[in-house]
């Protein structure tokens, strides 16, 4: 066995034990406050940027920056992903201590996807010069639809996933606990979570094809890609705990991450004319000024927007008790989003 295999596979360990200590510390499924899920993302944050500098010893600094330039966009990107599980969350009233549940087993599913679009990606690109032009266009156009069409996703409920697994699959459509699974009248049906839990897999099947693109416009090391997507990820679900009061107030970072979806189709169009690669410095520079204006520009616009402070006060909430459902992020009453989740259940039985 190669090297590189043998760096794989430690890798791969490295995630699996996270995964599973994170699994076992929240066994109880308890809810998530913000002081927790701060210490947790910055337990994330902290084993993300300590592979890197591992990278930086190992490969040196170009290969590092390659890395700290696909982890820095994947982040940036993974926030919009919290604003499409606060819509979900909303959608079907999922209970706060049942959430961090559904955002595991869904990183899980994230990491596959990722990895066989990785993979499959690198492919092309290393045997077809031209899909570097169909991606470009595809990043490209991406962006302009996070830029001028943020906001208009279809109810979660109405994804044609979800809809042909309530068809396929019989569905009660109530919690039954955290048990994806359940008897009712003696026969085995999914529960209302199950259904959750493939929206949120749906969706981030959307999220993994254009964050797996974005990077891959960086780099086509699927090493480097799959190891900056998966020390993104891991911190996805703490992000959201951490992020689900103030999403009110990132009214504008949706531009900033479609100037970076759209600056990485242009790179990698760039990248097959003679202009050639840009600079990995250039690509860092150009990530972390977008994000950070973004979000400057967010929190300015809504400094003295009626109820952004109270949509902060509630994130922060107070201690480890004070985390804030997500029908509070989106705004939305929450028997509004029961009466809404439960009629929609009850048409597509």
């Amino acid at each position: 066995m190669s090297a590189e295999w043998w760096v794989w596979a430690a890798v791969m360990l490295a995630v699996a034990v996270m995964l599973a200590i994170d699994l076992f510390l929240h066994r109880d499924n308890h809810v998530i406050g913000f002081r927790e899920a701060a210490a947790w993302s910055g337990v994330w944050i902290a084993a993300g940027l300590l592979f890197g500098v591992i990278l930086w010893g190992w490969q040196g600094g170009e290969t590092a920056g390659t890395y700290f330039a696909g982890y820095l966009i994947e982040k940036a990107l993974s926030i919009d992903n919290v604003f499409i599980f606060a819509m979900i969350f909303t959608a079907f009233a999922v209970p706060a201590a049942l959430q961090h549940k559904v955002l595991f087993w869904g990183v899980i599913g994230a990491l596959a996807f990722r990895l066989v679009f990785i993979f499959l990606g690198a492919e092309l690109l290393e045997r077809f010069f031209w899909t570097a032009y169909l991606f470009g266009a595809f990043l490209i156009y991406t962006g302009y639809k996070m830029a001028f069409r943020h906001g208009r996703q279809a109810p979660p409920e109405h994804n044609p996933l979800v809809r042909l697994v309530r068809r396929i699959v019989p569905t009660d459509a109530r919690y039954h606990g955290d048990r994806f699974f359940t008897r009712v009248g003696g026969r085995r049906v999914a529960t209302l979570l199950f259904v959750v839990l493939i929206a949120i897999e749906a969706t981030d099947l959307i999220f993994a094809i254009d964050s797996v693109a974005a990077v891959l416009a960086i780099t086509t090391s699927t090493f480097i890609v799959w190891t900056a997507n998966a020390f993104a990820i891991l911190g996805l679900r703490s992000l959201y705990f951490c992020l689900a009061g103030l999403l009110r107030r990132f009214v504008h970072l949706h531009y900033g991450l479609a100037l970076l979806l759209a600056f990485a189709g242009v790179k990698l169009i760039a990248s097959e004319t003679s202009v050639g690669k840009l600079p990995i410095p250039l690509t860092l520079g150009v990530i972390v000024v977008t994000i950070g204006a973004s979000i400057a520009w967010s929190m300015l616009a809504t400094r003295r927007t009626p109820g952004s402070g109270a949509a902060t006060r509630s994130a922060a909430g107070s201690g480890d008790g004070g985390a804030q459902p997500a029908e509070a992020a989106c705004g939305e009453a929450p028997e509004h989003a029961r009466s809404s989740a439960r009629a929609s259940a009850a048409t597509d039985q």
